[in-house]
């Protein structure tokens, strides 16, 4: 029951800020996933999520996307994206680094704990940092903005910093910018979902049905009303407090997962 309260609220208010704030919502969700399930189980059901929810967006705004942009950003998005997405399934095959006990509980430091929280930690600090969250590349590195956007996305999936810091740059409107960067992030999904669903959903996510489904299909709904709320709301553009908490509470979460107490 509090899982399912945790991670239904996080992905209701997450969806509804990813419209117009700095933050993606596999940035926060996948977190509130990791404290429940593994990293990888966690990592693959927040994509489930994560691409139902721009499906979702992509019926409400994808229609504006602009198609130059998004094929110049999104093919090779997806490529890495499957890069980084096997690269998590091998770390997620590593022996733990180190294990130590506190109290009477035994944690355990892994490869693939390590590098999640360091790369949870490296997105919050563009929330956390007014320069970094600034930073904008020129019109001409979109092709290797989307790989490396889409690396990190397969990887940890932590992707929407840097997609809207490649995509800001490309002279699109408001409404354009969101639609292009909604099918892009779609495109992305699908490409890390099909090497997920060969590694994660055969095996340890398929262990974890009864529990992790359903708590997929209610962050999914809740993440659908989020996204609706937040379409409402579009005109909405500061929120420079919630992205201090979000980047603080990111930094103890990468923490906590990097020291293998979550």
């Amino acid at each position: 029951m509090i899982a399912y309260l945790v991670v239904c609220l996080v992905a209701l208010v997450v969806a509804a800020l990813t419209l117009f704030s700095g933050f993606g919502l596999g940035t926060l969700l996948m977190p509130a996933f990791a404290v429940f399930f593994p990293i990888p189980v966690a990592v693959a059901a927040t994509a489930v999520v994560h691409l139902a929810n721009n499906l979702f967006k992509v019926a409400l705004i994808g229609h504006q996307a602009d198609w130059r942009v998004v094929s110049r950003f999104a093919i090779p998005a997806a490529i890495a994206a499957m890069i980084g997405a096997w690269l998590l399934s091998l770390f997620a095959g590593m022996p733990p680094l180190f294990v130590y006990d506190v109290g009477n509980k035994v944690h355990e430091v892994t490869v693939v704990k390590l590098v999640i929280g360091v790369v949870i930690i490296f997105f919050a600090l563009f929330d956390l940092s007014p320069r970094l969250s600034k930073i904008t590349f020129d019109r001409k590195y979109l092709s290797f903005g989307g790989a490396l956007s889409g690396f990190f996305g397969g990887l940890s999936g932590n992707q929407g910093a840097l997609r809207s810091a490649f995509l800001l740059k490309a002279g699109l409107e408001k409404e354009v910018f969101i639609g292009t960067g909604v099918v892009t992030a779609v495109i992305v999904d699908v490409a890390r979902l099909l090497v997920y669903g060969l590694i994660f959903y055969t095996a340890s996510f398929a262990a974890l049905e009864s529990d992790a489904v359903g708590l997929v299909i209610a962050a999914t709904l809740a993440a659908f009303v989020g996204s609706y709320l937040g379409r409402r709301l579009l005109k909405k553009v500061t929120l420079r407090t919630v992205q201090l908490i979000v980047g603080y509470m990111l930094v103890l979460l990468g923490i906590g997962i990097g020291a293998g107490l979550i």
